[in-house]
């Protein structure tokens, strides 16, 4: 069987770590590609671009998080190359004025030299809180973060504060398209899941119970799954 090509796009200070679970347990039936595109450019637009630049005419493709931001706007740009679309505990809503301001906050922290303690402000708010005791999960989400750094968390951050409203733009998603919220996800709350299921007409929702936002971690078995079948129904 030939494997569909399958991009994987990583969140806001996430690395490859965030989808190792999916891409081990998709390579059966995916030729998984885990981007890095999203800790070297200034804008969603060109994360896109650069990450399009080097993919196969045809493509599966799945954000989580800033890496759904990113989606959205390859399938707003070159859609007639995405073969179907996972979007993971994202939204398509531009910032409100709230959102801009705690991102402004958090890049001064970060230039103030406070960036381990903003990450650590942070974390709660990333899981559902049966996990705060969960070491492994806690040293997995931390490190990676730590590991992206500061001058990459900044140059992200304001990538998102700039990025477009998509939700005008959800009609035109024509492919197969799944969409996953941790129930607990205080990040991405699921009433944006909901949003965007009922603007993308190729659509369903599947949400992950006693989950937070980074649900490919947390839930890695559920979502690796629900994405199977995404692949493969």
């Amino acid at each position: 069987m030939k494997k569909i090509p399958l991009i994987l796009i990583p969140g806001l200070l996430c690395d490859d770590s965030l989808w190792k679970h999916q891409a081990l347990s998709l390579s059966h039936v995916a030729a998984c590609t885990i981007t890095d595109k999203h800790m070297h450019h200034d804008t969603i637009g060109q994360i896109a671009e650069a990450i399009v630049s080097e993919a196969p005419s045809y493509f599966a493709l799945a954000g989580l998080s800033m890496g759904g931001y990113v989606a959205l706007e390859i399938c707003r740009k070159f859609g007639e190359k995405v073969d179907r679309l996972a979007l993971i505990d994202t939204m398509a809503r531009a910032d409100t004025s709230v959102q801009t301001a705690r991102r402004e906050s958090m890049i001064v922290l970060c230039q103030e030299g406070k960036f381990n303690e903003m990450v650590e402000t942070l974390y709660p708010f990333l899981i559902h809180s049966d996990r705060l005791t969960d070491s492994m999960l806690r040293h997995q989400v931390i490190n990676m973060a730590f590991g992206m750094g500061p001058e990459i968390f900044i140059r992200q951050q304001r990538a998102i504060i700039d990025r477009i409203d998509q939700v005008p733009n959800l009609s035109k998603i024509s492919c197969p398209t799944v969409v996953v919220c941790g129930e607990q996800d205080q990040i991405t709350p699921l009433e944006c899941s909901e949003e965007m299921v009922a603007n993308i007409s190729e659509s369903e929702l599947h949400i992950v119970s006693n989950c937070g936002h980074m649900s490919t971690m947390e839930k890695p078995d559920r979502v690796s799954k629900i994405m199977h079948h995404w692949l493969t129904g």
